[in-house]
């Protein structure tokens, strides 16, 4: 085999898609990954990056674009880092992301004979998002507020993102304003000097309520008064200024404090018929649209009469328990973090919810606690970070001996690794529902049904 070399230019044709959104193509058997590059792309690539098992591509000139590939809306979609697939057809993407549910269940897995529906896409996959953070910062010596670009620090200035909710095109517009005519400092991560980090919203699309939280270097805001006339008189159904104060030289978004500038310290949202209180740290599905879609399928699959004992694992603010709560006799929702443990109790309590009960620690030390203390589930539900569930956690699952698992994940490849694990030891993968949460990324959400063999 001839030697790859680096900054040399090749013709390719892209076979593949990988998880962070980047074409798969062999050079003489070599494999590489290209930025902005899709399946099916005839293209000449220059190599940037050569590593021992891989090479990392850019695309100099596409001689044969894919047949799947169209104009993205979005100007800046390939220098920004939000949306690496937005220049593929929608349908090819829910086609991909049922594909890598299917590859990893599989290969990951050794799982054979699971029932894998098609991913549940979106009507309309724009302006979906009702949560949106920019850093701001500074580009070619002008304030710049917008997003990363892709696998960098810098930062992309941007107007509008289609895939947030509108409000945010005009947040973006006026602090921009206000910093300019006010001469407030925007925030350099090498430096640690200036003022305004990042910007937070967080928009309730069944009830309008919008909050605009300003993260700060600092505790002192100049000219808050004139931020917060400038915001209430342009912004329709603000309900919530906040500022955040994060004095730290770190990648953390927001800091430990919290002051309410103006309006109320939360927003409320719905999810169906169920009332959500939003403070600015409370973690809330971004996408309200397909969360419904997600949460009713986890319900069915849980397949509650009225007299199921649940668990709630990895439960956040509550979000899920709450929909339990509402078929099942009793339910025990578990989650690390304190203020979503707040949170969850407080939204159970406005909703009138009284068989629920919170608990605050980590999945794997409450729950094998529990199940010493005698309570035993019917029915477990998990919704765990990306690493997927702790092995103390499946342990006790098996030890409990449910009728059902219903599993809500957020990486094909973990819930491959546990479904394998679960499979072992007496539990039968019978479904699996991708649903697409976020349109023109590679993120894939899923649901799955697991009973007791």
């Amino acid at each position: 085999m001839s030697v790859i070399k680096l900054n040399e230019i090749y013709e390719v044709k892209i076979e593949d898609i990988n998880h962070k959104g980047q074409g798969v193509a062999k050079i003489e058997g070599f494999t590489v990954f290209i930025d902005g590059g899709l399946p099916g792309d005839k293209c000449k690539v220059k190599l940037v990056n050569i590593k021992k098992n891989y090479g990392v591509g850019e695309i100099v000139s596409i001689i044969e674009p894919s047949t799947k590939r169209v104009i993205p809306k979005c100007k800046i979609s390939y220098a920004c880092g939000g949306c690496q697939i937005q220049g593929l057809d929608y349908q090819e993407q829910l086609k991909i992301k049922t594909n890598k549910v299917k590859n990893d269940i599989k290969k990951i897995g050794h799982l054979e004979d699971v029932l894998i529906h098609d991913t549940l896409g979106m009507d309309n996959p724009y302006r979906y998002r009702n949560k949106a953070q920019f850093p701001v910062g500074r580009r070619n010596k002008k304030i710049a507020i917008g997003f990363y670009k892709r696998g960098s620090h810098e930062i992309v200035d941007t107007n509008s993102c289609i895939i947030q909710h509108e409000v945010n095109d005009k947040v973006i517009k006026l602090i921009k304003a206000y910093m300019k005519t006010y001469n407030i400092k925007p925030y350099d991560e090498k430096t640690g000097t200036g003022l305004i980090r990042h910007i937070l919203t967080k928009t309730a699309f069944k009830t309008g309520d919008v909050m605009v939280v300003i993260i700060t270097n600092g505790e002192k805001l100049p000219y808050k008064d004139k931020l917060i006339e400038i915001l209430k008189s342009n912004i329709t159904n603000l309900k919530s200024v906040i500022q955040n104060i994060n004095t730290k030289k770190t990648n953390v978004i927001l800091g430990d404090k919290t002051n309410v500038l103006f309006g109320t310290k939360k927003i409320i949202d719905y999810i169906g018929d169920l009332k959500f209180n939003i403070s600015a740290k409370s973690f809330f599905q971004v996408n309200p649209v397909q969360t419904e879609v997600l949460y009713n399928k986890a319900l069915e699959y849980a397949k509650l009469e009225g007299n199921e004992i649940v668990f709630d694992l990895y439960c956040g603010i509550g979000t899920i328990s709450l929909f339990l709560a509402q078929k099942a006799k009793k339910v025990y929702g578990i989650e690390v973090v304190k203020e979503a443990i707040v949170d969850a109790m407080e939204n159970a309590r406005i909703n009138g919810i009284e068989n629920v009960e919170f608990y605050e620690g980590t999945a794997e030390e409450i729950f094998p606690k529990l199940y010493n203390h005698g309570i035993k589930a019917d029915v477990v539900v998990v919704d765990p970070p990306r690493k997927g569930c702790d092995k103390k956690v499946l342990d006790t699952i098996v030890k409990m001996s449910p009728k059902r698992v219903v599993y809500v994940s957020c990486n094909p490849s973990t819930l491959a690794r546990d479904l394998k694990y679960l499979d072992e030891k007496g539990y039968k993968t019978i479904e699996i529902q991708p649903v697409d949460m976020f349109p023109h990324t590679m993120h894939i959400e899923t649901v799955v049904l697991i009973e007791k063999k």
